[in-house]
């Protein structure tokens, strides 16, 4: 089926045009397209279009935690949400450390057909740190269907990451990195030093110890990076900063790609948009791994965002049960809903005040993660014969966030009744609608493995 697009702007620049989509890729753009016989026609009403996301870092939770999350309802989360590409983290249960499990949620979110679901395979066994899983089997994607590019196939790992866990130990961390500089692939580092943050709830300063929260310092993190940036180097490696949440963790990371260093590095919208007053309640939906930091550390990272020395956001969406979670701060589980309002969070910290344009907004949520992933067919510039992987940006459209609203399973959101102005009103992966005016379309029709 083919689809047109009628009075949107691309990168929010310029006036409305038309954008006609056939065979899953964009055939023509234009001032006035007219009607195309038997073509779905959708009014943009103006808005902003961009490429679909894409999402480095998202728990989907199956298999294991299927009461949390699934691939159907994350991948619906997702569409809502504007992306048309996540990576789903290994901390599954069974572990993602074998191509049987990475291989099942590739075909799975095939299946569902709303998103693009690749797999993030474990770097070690179990997600243990003591053994390094099988890297190089899934790296070479699933046992049958046809070849993609490169000869790579379906379903192949692009990214690994232990990530609820650090890689601690040095040494496996290098053979790591030097195992994924041989297969092409980026290893996610979760930068969190486990002898510094034993037992620790909370970011270690004023508000911890006036709330008697056992505090985490930003040493734990920024020790991390500055090691695995120097392994990185040596190695000749590519190494991700997952969630980074420190000014220091920025000065870390602008040192290294100073040095030619092929770090990269993301942050979520929780840590550009809160911070560490929320504890003040107790509420345990505001308990996050790394956890929410001082304002100080905010204003650095929306900075380091803006200049690129943050290269790019990720949502860490972390659905959890309402027992998880309605319980006392130190025994909730860390994580934070973010599918859903990453876009609205962006738009509000970084685009109204001025810091970003809507280009900006697709370098940062759409081009750099898919570079850092390698996919071809995601992040591509608006234009005649590229993939009409595409979402709709109404940007004065105006909602509350309503838990009972959201299409994730669970309603750990900590942005519970906060109120935005922008919002993805139509997301398409290849040319079909996933999501339109907040619903997700129905899944089962995406399969193409």
């Amino acid at each position: 089926m083919s689809l047109l697009l009628k009075n949107v702007r691309p990168y929010g620049e310029g006036e409305s045009i038309d954008v006609a989509v056939d065979a899953g890729e964009i055939v023509a753009i234009g001032a006035d397209l007219g009607r195309p016989e038997g073509a779905e026609v959708v009014d943009g009403k103006g808005g902003v279009l961009l490429p679909g996301f894409v999402d480095l870092h998202t728990h989907l939770r199956e298999p294991g935690r299927e009461d949390t999350e699934t691939i159907e309802t994350g991948s619906a989360a997702a569409a809502v949400g504007g992306y048309t590409a996540v990576f789903a983290m290994a901390n599954t249960s069974p572990v993602a450390d074998s191509a049987v499990v990475t291989d099942h949620v590739y075909r799975r979110g095939q299946e569902v057909g709303l998103v693009d679901v690749h797999p993030v395979g474990a770097v070690t066994v179990g997600l243990k740190g003591t053994k390094l899983a099988e890297m190089g089997m899934m790296a070479g994607g699933a046992g049958s269907g046809v070849a993609g590019p490169n000869g790579a196939r379906p379903g192949r790992v692009r990214i690994f990451s232990d990530d609820g866990v650090c890689v601690a130990d040095p040494l496996l961390m290098r053979r790591a990195l030097e195992y994924s500089a041989s297969l092409g692939v980026v290893i996610a580092q979760h930068a969190e030093e486990p002898r510094l943050t034993e037992g620790a709830v909370a970011h270690e300063g004023p508000a911890a110890a006036r709330l008697g929260l056992t505090g985490w310092p930003r040493a734990a993190e920024e020790a991390i990076v500055a090691r695995d940036a120097l392994l990185a180097r040596d190695a000749g490696a590519r190494v991700h900063i997952c969630h980074a949440s420190t000014a220091g963790t920025v000065e870390l990371l602008a040192w290294a790609k100073a040095q030619g260093i092929a770090i990269t590095a993301e942050v979520t919208p929780h840590h550009l948009l809160l911070d560490d007053s929320r504890l003040a309640t107790y509420d345990a939906v505001n308990r996050v791994n790394p956890p929410l930091r001082e304002s100080s550390d905010v204003v650095a990272l929306r900075a380091a965002l803006r200049d690129g020395v943050i290269d790019c956001v990720a949502t860490d969406h972390a659905p959890h049960a309402e027992q998880d979670k309605c319980c006392e701060f130190a025994a909730a589980r860390p994580g934070m809903l973010g599918l859903e309002t990453a876009l609205a969070i962006v738009a509000q910290v970084m685009v109204e005040p001025g810091d970003l344009t809507w280009r900006d907004v697709a370098r940062i949520l759409s081009e750099k993660p898919a570079q850092i992933a390698r996919l071809d067919d995601q992040g591509r510039p608006i234009e005649v014969g590229e993939p009409a992987n595409l979402t709709v940006i109404d940007p004065d459209h105006g909602w509350t966030v309503r838990p009972d609203d959201l299409a994730s399973r669970s309603r750990n959101t900590p942005f519970a009744d906060l109120s935005f102005r922008a919002k993805p009103v139509l997301t398409v992966l290849r040319g079909r609608v996933t999501a339109r005016d907040g619903v997700a379309a129905a899944s089962g029709t995406g399969d193409r493995s």
